[in-house]
Order: C-alpha cells, then structure tokens, then sequence
C-alpha cells in the first residue's frame, strides 16, 4: 500500500506537475504567401520554323495578343513528320497563351491541327487531332480551363504551303491557336 504514493509522486514529478501554468511564447506574425508564376521572357522564333503570319500584324498599344514583340502574338505549333509531340522550342509560347487564358477566364481558343497530304484521309484526321490535343493538354496543365479550348482537326485538308516536297510538308505539319472574339 506505501508504494501506490509512492508512484503517484513519481509520475506527477515526471510528468511536471506544477501550480503555475506554462508560459508560452508570443507566436510571431506570419506573413501569407504569395504564389507568383514566371514565364520565360520572349524570344525570336527558332532560325528553322517558317515564318507565321502573326508577325505581320500591327501593334495595339495594350493588347498583348496581337504585340507582335509578345510570345501571344505567335501562335502555331510545328511538328516532326508521324508525331504530335511538342517540341521544347514551342513551349514557352504555349506556357504564354496558357498563362493568359489563366488570368482571362472569358477568353477562349481553338486549336486546329494540320498534317501534310501523306498518309491516308482518316489516318491524317487523326493525327491532326491528336496535334491538337496535345497544345490542348499542355495547356490545361499549365491552369486552363477545359471549357477554355476547343479542338479541332482539319488533316490534310488545309495547307499553309502548296507543294509536294518536304519544304512544303514541315510548314503544313502544324497547330495552329485562334482567339474566340468574346460576345
């Protein structure tokens, strides 16, 4: 029966039993953090893309889509010969019109993928599709809203360059961003 005490003081002196409260420290003012996105500033296009039309649209002082000095004034997408993989070199400007559709909620696009006239109707179709899934895709990731981009696949139905050699066939590989007008 004496050891019952016993352990009771035991355990409250371990525990820290005390008859005054524990002081604490005054918590410090924490400042809320502030998410800022960076994009890569412009940069001309690369030395082997053909040359789009965008760059010959003028100037509208506060419209960044269509300044022609803006990454947003650019806007197709180049590919390989079988492939709808974006190359390294269109990223940024698709970081740039994803960014933009970001902020601008009401602001809507269509992509409209191409192909050059090899391969059969359905295959380019498809292809031209999935070109244009992909700007799509890269773009929702980066903070697009779905009901942002519209896609579309017009094959091999509209080329940039008439032709029958590969000068003509890498301008036709491509997808291209149009701007909705907003209502």
């Amino acid at each position: 029966m004496k050891a019952i005490p016993l352990i009771l003081a035991v355990t409250c002196s371990a525990m820290g039993c005390t008859s005054e409260p524990v002081k604490e420290p005054p918590k410090a003012a924490v400042e809320t953090p502030r998410v800022v996105r960076s994009y890569p500033a412009a940069t001309t296009a690369p030395a082997h893309a053909p040359v789009t039309q965008a760059a010959a649209k003028p100037r509208v002082e506060g419209d960044s889509i269509n300044d022609p000095n803006s990454l947003l004034s650019k806007r197709t997408v180049y590919y390989d010969y079988d492939s709808s993989d974006i190359k390294d070199e269109y990223k940024p400007m698709i970081r740039a019109h994803a960014a933009y559709l970001a902020i601008n909620r009401s602001a809507k696009v269509r992509v409209e993928g191409n192909c050059d006239e090899r391969g059969s109707r359905e295959y380019n179709l498809a292809l031209g599709q999935r070109r244009a899934e992909s700007v799509k895709a890269a773009m929702k990731v980066l903070g697009t809203a779905d009901l942002q981009i519209e896609t579309v696949s017009w094959g091999e139905e509209k080329p940039k360059a008439p032709g029958h050699d590969e000068a003509a066939w890498s301008q036709n590989r491509h997808s291209d961003i149009f701007y909705e007008k907003v209502r």
